[in-house]
């Protein structure tokens, strides 16, 4: 898997989907490879409501289910971030003051199979309940089981170095909110872009001209910097560990003939291959959504 952008068609009409397919394929060549489903449901905390126990802000939490996985992102209003904690940090006590808090702001995480995070609050019974539920006896299945929106579509490939998903986002009701459309670039599993915004005129460029030339289209690219994204993925004991470990301690290779990569910054996580692509996608989504209260 390679490097994927995102953009929103805030107002795709209800043929919107055809209009891009044809232009996928007429003018770019395009080969249908399957279909695009992905599925978001969101929760609030209890916590509040129960004897004994003052929150001043409900925490949320989302699920976002692609295929065999759910990407859960949990919000506390109430817990600092890492910037905050790192910002009000003397210098040489960052490690320290890491160690503090309990828990972070945002908390992200990967289950499987699906269903999984619906067992695991059945069987803690933590007090979660889905947000706005539908009332329509039409939609009973939705209610059941707190589902809020859906994203349909299909996935195209053009040549060998691009995939491209477009799908409709329906909210339970039935309701249509425009179209989400991705672009992966696979030849590259990175790629950092110089825009404080983290956008790619690559991906960018390819997501305009996949759009059908229709009047007073509204469009939106889907952003996270690398700085943010670290923030998400960020591991509390490696950092804390890698603070503490001494300056001196690091291993010195005499080897004349020896290349020098002090300087080649080494992702171990965040790359964009497999689940790790997934949950960018998946965070990115979720992002764009809650930014427009969809979720």
């Amino acid at each position: 898997m390679g490097f994927t952008g995102l953009a929103r068609w805030l107002n795709a009409p209800a043929s919107g989907q055809q209009l891009v397919r044809e232009n996928l394929v007429l003018n770019h060549g395009a080969i249908p490879r399957g279909k695009w489903h992905i599925s978001l449901k969101s929760y609030r905390s209890m916590l509040g409501q129960t004897l004994g126990y003052q929150v001043p802000i409900e925490r949320t939490m989302y699920a976002l289910t692609m295929e065999e996985n759910v990407f859960i992102l949990l919000e506390d209003p109430a817990a600092p971030s890492r910037a905050d904690v790192l910002a009000a940090a003397p210098p040489g006590k960052e490690a320290l003051f890491l160690q503090g808090p309990s828990h972070f702001r945002n908390t992200f995480l990967t289950l499987k199979p699906p269903g999984a995070l619906e067992q695991l609050l059945a069987q803690i019974k933590a007090r979660w309940v889905p947000v706005r539920q539908t009332t329509s006896s039409n939609n009973q299945r939705h209610q059941a089981g707190g589902q809020q929106l859906i994203i349909e579509g299909q996935v195209f490939s053009i040549g060998t170095d691009w995939v491209v998903r477009i799908g409709t986002v329906t909210l339970a009701g039935g309701a249509i909110k425009g179209m989400l459309l991705e672009a992966e670039y696979l030849p590259l599993p990175a790629l950092h872009s110089s825009v404080a915004d983290g956008t790619s005129e690559l991906l960018s460029n390819l997501l305009t001209s996949i759009l059908p030339n229709i009047p007073d289209a509204k469009t939106v690219a889907v952003t996270i910097s690398d700085a943010q994204w670290e923030d998400v993925l960020w591991d509390r004991e490696e950092e804390v560990k890698s603070l503490l470990q001494p300056a001196d301690e690091r291993v010195q290779d005499d080897n004349p003939y020896a290349w020098d990569n002090d300087d080649v910054k080494e992702w171990k996580r965040g790359d964009w291959t497999g689940v790790d692509r997934d949950q960018r996608s998946a965070y990115l989504i979720m992002g764009a959504l809650r930014s427009e209260g969809l979720l």
